[in-house]
């Protein structure tokens, strides 16, 4: 189960039961009900709209013969990833920022750090000097300084 694990961690346990069911040719359906599970339950679960749980974890890996815990084990590794990935998404304090200025876009969906100098241009073509401090603050003078002198803004 480690070497397997080491394959396959970080993907949620959903998508492993749903490879496992296309590749012994059963139907979603079916196999809910074959193990006492509401299809829209498994069917959630299946496209990662919710998270595998230990009574759902423990009837699949019955159904298949899998060792006991193997789906649960996966849903942590997954819950790890998943929590790594929000850390490491930094942003600045969106509330010092008036919603016309990022008017053409949904601000929290921003990647602040790969679109580093397109908000940096704005906010100092367009920004005020609440919002051009939380770039400063967020950034650090260095950085802004840098893409402000280059472009000339």
């Amino acid at each position: 189960m480690k070497d397997q694990l080491a394959v396959i961690k970080g993907i949620h346990p959903g998508h492993i039961v749903e490879r496992e069911l296309k590749k012994r040719k059963i139907q979603k359906r079916k196999f809910a009900s074959d193990i006492n599970e509401y299809p829209q339950t498994l069917s959630s679960v299946l496209k990662a709209k919710r998270n595998m749980n230990t009574s759902l974890s423990l009837k699949i890996e019955k159904a298949f013969g899998w060792e006991e815990g193997f789906l649960m084990v996966l849903q942590v590794y997954f819950d790890i990833e998943q929590e790594k990935n929000n850390v490491s998404v930094r942003k600045p304090d969106l509330s010092k920022f008036r919603p016309g200025l990022f008017w053409d876009t949904v601000i929290e969906s921003i990647n602040w750090d790969k679109h580093k100098k397109a908000v940096i241009r704005r906010v100092f073509e367009r920004g005020n000097d609440p919002e051009k401090d939380e770039i400063l603050r967020f950034y650090g003078i260095t950085d802004v300084e840098e893409i402000i002198n280059a472009d000339g803004v």
